[in-house]
């Protein structure tokens, strides 16, 4: 039976919001249900005299100053979120898309947005009965909050557009009907805080940072077997080197590279009759660009675990002093840089691999067989697979630039500076799936060429590593269809697979597992 995530909103770590991408069911803590209700109920006087505030009996945006009667409050709800449910494009995965729910529902807990606990309620329970709003990925610049998506989300809930079920977009009144719900209906101010905030582009920079965790983690173990299939030493990753640099990542890195090698009987086979002085750099500064690669996780880690326990959509409602108030917590821009060091992250992750991949199959750098085929000529072995990668990398390098520093006005310029936090953390789960590649064929490199050092063997836990290939993916003798070879690697690496075999213990995210 999958256990239920409580959520306990304000405080839930970056472990638990990795958790519910990854499919946990989540519940909210009851203990909230009093400031829900106490924003609930301001919201109420407010509407009951009449005075003029902005989102509960006021256009919106540029048309703030327009008053609303009250006859039409519901109307103008129902209308913000079917006029801004305008995205296109294709749908957002349904891990993402849960985890937007989980973000809004955590959110709106917090008792500032006004909404009634009755609509909390419809919120939990579609994410119990497994409908996942369809949601277009496109159309959001990242401030006012994630407009669009988010109205497509709040659209899906009133019965507007359609959910996912089991897979299968269904119309939303439909899935709705068959699980037993009725298509929410929206009190005042209700649109509004369901459609504001940052939880799509934040959702898209937390998965594109799970994602990277998983592919750091496995070019750790890529790295140290390919450094022992070119006979590369492990001196550059000495402790006394890494405290006088003083940083935590490359300290960290370097002595997860020495755990990973200890033991190897290829690394002990040359300690006394290399005639090389120095590595490349691709296998030399490996703690140096692993390391900066950790801190930035971490640090965009951090930012976005705040981010993921804020309030961020507007007005906001304070129940002990009746007030609502305009700011502008919906404008993304900590989303913004968060997803574009994560972006940068996974493109060095990349890049160091794809030289280590050169190297191996280059005859004059690494010892080994051309191409690490036993016939070359005959065979081309790993020529285009190393192509493969070097397109991977550069495909990535165009997709890093940084989205933050680009800004359009939009709505008769009201809001005219903007994050593009969306575009930024969109790029990533495609940033993630080319860097997987990359470390599939690393790990396939790395494995080819420790076979050609047999019966030498490398430390137990790489050999680990090697065997969970092995156990898939043959030694390759003569040439054969490499794509399916690629594919099983690769889905090693995505799965945390790599990084479990071989016993990595070293987290970008540094919280405690629940």
């Amino acid at each position: 039976m999958t256990k239920i995530l409580t959520l306990i909103p304000g405080s839930v770590s970056l472990a638990d919001w990795r958790r519910v991408y990854r499919g946990v069911e989540v519940e909210l803590d009851e203990g909230c249900r009093t400031r829900i209700e106490a924003g609930a109920k301001t919201i109420e006087t407010i509407v009951a005299k009449g005075e003029p505030v902005y989102g509960i009996n006021t256009g919106f945006g540029k048309l703030a100053s327009v008053r609303i009667g009250t006859a039409d409050l519901a109307t103008l709800q129902r209308n913000i979120v079917l006029s801004h449910a305008a995205g296109v494009g294709e749908p957002l995965p349904i891990p993402v898309v849960r985890l937007v729910m989980a973000l809004k529902l955590a959110s709106l807990a917090q008792g500032a947005s006004g909404v009634r606990w009755s609509t909390i309620e419809h919120l939990i329970a579609c994410l119990r009965a497994g409908l996942v709003p369809v949601i277009p990925g496109q159309g959001s610049v990242g401030a006012s909050g994630d407009l669009a998506p988010l109205a497509h989300m709040t659209a899906a809930l009133m019965g507007v557009g359609e959910f996912f079920v089991d897979g299968v977009r269904i119309p939303a009144e439909a899935a709705l009907s068959q699980a037993g719900l009725d298509p929410l209906v929206l009190g005042p101010k209700e649109g509004l805080a369901l459609l504001n905030g940052t939880q799509v582009s934040t959702a898209l920079a937390l998965a594109g940072l799970f994602e990277a965790e998983r592919v750091f983690q496995a070019a750790l173990v890529t790295g140290a077997l390919a450094t022992d299939a070119a006979k590369g030493s492990d001196g550059p990753f000495d402790a006394r080197i890494q405290m006088l640099r003083r940083h935590r990542g490359q300290i960290e890195v370097a002595a997860s590279l020495r755990a990973l090698m200890q033991g190897s009987a290829i690394r002990a086979s040359h300690l006394t009759n290399d005639d090389r002085v120095q590595d490349p750099y691709c296998l030399r500064c490996q703690p140096q660009v692993m390391g900066a690669v950790l801190d930035l996780l971490r640090q965009a880690g951090e930012t976005l675990g705040t981010e993921a326990n804020g309030v961020s959509d507007n007005p906001l409602v304070f129940s002990d002093t009746g007030e609502v108030i305009s700011g502008g917590n919906f404008h993304a821009e900590p989303v913004a840089f968060a997803a574009d060091m994560i972006a940068m992250a996974l493109c060095e992750i990349g890049s160091l691999a794809e030289r280590r991949i050169a190297m191996l199959v280059d005859p004059s750098l690494s010892g080994l067989p051309a191409f690490l085929t036993p016939k070359p000529g005959l065979n081309s072995g790993f020529m285009i697979p190393q192509v493969t990668a070097a397109a991977l990398v550069s495909e990535n390098k165009q997709r890093a630039y940084p989205a933050s520093v680009d800004s359009i006005p939009t709505s008769a310029n009201q809001e005219d500076h903007v994050s593009m936090a969306t575009h930024g953390a969109r790029r990533l789960l495609p940033m993630a799936a080319n860097a997987a590649n990359v470390i599939g064929i690393e790990l396939l490199a790395a494995a080819q060429g420790c076979d050609f050092h047999a019966p030498m063997q490398s430390s137990e836990r790489l050999e680990r590593a090697r065997s969970l290939l092995r156990a898939r993916v043959a030694h390759l003798s003569d040439d054969r269809h490499m794509a399916p070879d690629m594919q099983l690697a690769t889905d090693l690496v995505s799965s945390g697979a790599v990084a479990e075999s071989a016993g990595v213990d070293i987290l970008p995210l540094v919280t405690d597992e629940a």
